[in-house]
């Protein structure tokens, strides 16, 4: 309850007043820093026009560096992004070293020129500045510089920014996050895993971007390193957002709706976490629900454009044979990411898609080699579409050519399979070997080899088998992901 106040209380009076509990007078509270307590529990309890409608009854000359920082947040979060700007604008002025300020602001499209801009200048009298104001000032300038790139999808220029700044930093956790979160984007997936490693060896209680861990270990098929990373996140802060999508991962291939009803959690508690459109987009993808997924991926790329929610809405759309709305967003993608071949890519996937198409697809798959030499999907789809097309001479030599640069092991799963088609067995029995040695866990390997097999032995791979034996092993497994969790 706020009290009428008849007049404004002196500093002296303030300080008599707050010194001790027995001289308390309800004179003495500050209605604004009340408003501004209302709104951030609003905001916990993410009832967030509620926490505006109080925060805007703060005048603009009452309002501190925090209000202003919650009042720019949540304007951001209803989408009116311009007053958002000028909020996060006056953050700057008040302190140039706010990081959700500049991080917000290069996410709303203001340039690192005019963010710069608004730094204050602090010369000393002899007109210049000292020397540690002018080396943070210059250290500043590449965090902005850095944040822009990376918000503008130039990934490339962000992660030299900020390895660059890691070097005048060294472990510090908030530069490390930053560049394994954009080598997770643009799918450098083993520096992301060393990086995310390398954090949390520094700090093991860290929860920022770990859903983004999650998510590289499910696609290396690391399950036990992922069963005890939901586990450290469950003890450490089983509210956050990071740890449902985790166990959203977690549950993916045990069962899809629960995966999907973690993935949605993890949107209710934060309506703007995006790692939580996209597993959602990727289990209703799977699920074979491609309108809903469409939705999910819109969901992440009204908050944030990246190659992920394209790649997701590329999908969809092909799944749902809406190739013009498809080439639509594979061309918007290639708009906004010009150097990106994993963008490039989404154009030729279209493409592909009917047989019309495939020469001009042909043609991007290589363009996109050309612009990224070590991209495996674009390597992967090229050999896929030379199947197609009955050229399997053209897909060994392809794959054979990237596996002398890149030891993978899709690249041997993919060789083994060209290889099985054309009825060569042991070489195909070699690479699903080779593949296994490089990721024990690589399932397509594993089922591939079990095939194999069986054909070496003359046994017809497709006939039913007896499963009780996998069952009790799934069990085993399922008993064991309980008591971890």
């Amino acid at each position: 309850m706020i009290p009428k106040q008849n007049a404004t209380p002196s500093r002296s009076s303030l300080s008599s007043n707050w010194s001790s509990p027995n001289s308390y007078n309800v004179s003495a509270i500050n209605e604004n820093e009340v408003k501004f307590k209302i709104a951030s529990c609003y905001c916990a309890l993410n009832e967030n026009k509620a926490a505006l409608v109080e925060m805007e009854g703060i005048p603009s000359k009452a309002r501190n560096l925090q209000m202003n920082l919650l009042l720019g947040k949540l304007y951001q979060s209803s989408k009116h992004n311009r007053t958002a700007v000028a909020i996060y604008k006056e953050c700057l002025r008040h302190c140039p070293f706010v990081i959700e300020a500049i991080t917000a602001l290069a996410a709303l499209g203001a340039t690192a020129k005019d963010i710069i801009s608004l730094f204050p200048q602090n010369p000393n009298r002899s007109g210049r500045a000292p020397f540690d104001h002018f080396d943070s000032s210059r250290w500043l300038q590449r965090y902005v510089e850095a944040q822009c790139c990376i918000a503008s999808n130039n990934y490339k220029g962000g992660l030299e920014l900020c390895a660059d700044l890691l070097q005048r930093f060294p472990n510090n956790i908030h530069l490390i996050l930053e560049i394994t979160k954009v080598e997770a984007i643009i799918g450098k997936n083993d520096e992301a895993i060393m990086n995310f490693e390398r954090v949390r060896s520094i700090d093991p209680y860290i929860v920022t971007y770990m859903d983004e861990y999650a998510m590289l270990l499910k696609i290396k098929s690391s399950h036990s390193k992922l069963n005890k990373l939901v586990h450290d996140l469950l003890g450490i802060d089983p509210t956050r957002p990071e740890v449902f999508v985790a166990l959203s991962v977690l549950w993916e291939k045990k069962d899809e709706r629960a995966a999907l009803s973690y993935a949605e959690k993890s949107i209710r508690i934060d309506e703007r976490h995006i790692p939580g459109y996209i597993m959602k987009g990727n289990l209703l993808l799977t699920m074979k629900r491609a309108e809903a997924a469409a939705i999910a991926f819109r969901g992440a790329q009204e908050l944030r454009p990246d190659i992920r929610s394209y790649q997701g809405l590329v999908h969809s759309y092909l799944s749902l044979s809406k190739i013009k709305d498809a080439l639509y967003a594979s061309r918007e993608a290639m708009k906004a990411m010009p150097q990106s071949a994993k963008a490039l890519k989404l154009v030729d996937d279209v493409h592909a898609s009917n047989s019309g198409g495939r020469e001009k697809a042909k043609k991007f798959y290589e363009s996109a080699l050309q612009l990224e030499p070590g991209y495996l999907g674009a390597a992967l789809a090229l050999a896929e579409l030379h199947v197609i097309e009955g050229r399997n001479g053209d897909a060994v030599s392809l794959l054979e050519r990237n596996l002398k640069d890149w030891a993978d092991d899709s690249l041997h799963v993919k060789l083994s399979q060209v290889f099985a088609a054309t009825n060569m067995l042991q070489e195909s029995l070699s690479h699903y070997q080779a593949a296994l040695r490089l990721n024990p866990q690589n399932e397509a390997a594993r089922r591939g080899l079990e095939r194999l097999e069986k054909q070496m032995k003359g046994v017809d791979p497709d006939a039913p088998e007896d499963d009780e034996e996998n069952e009790v092993e799934d069990a085993g497994a399922d008993q064991e992901e309980i008591e971890l969790l």
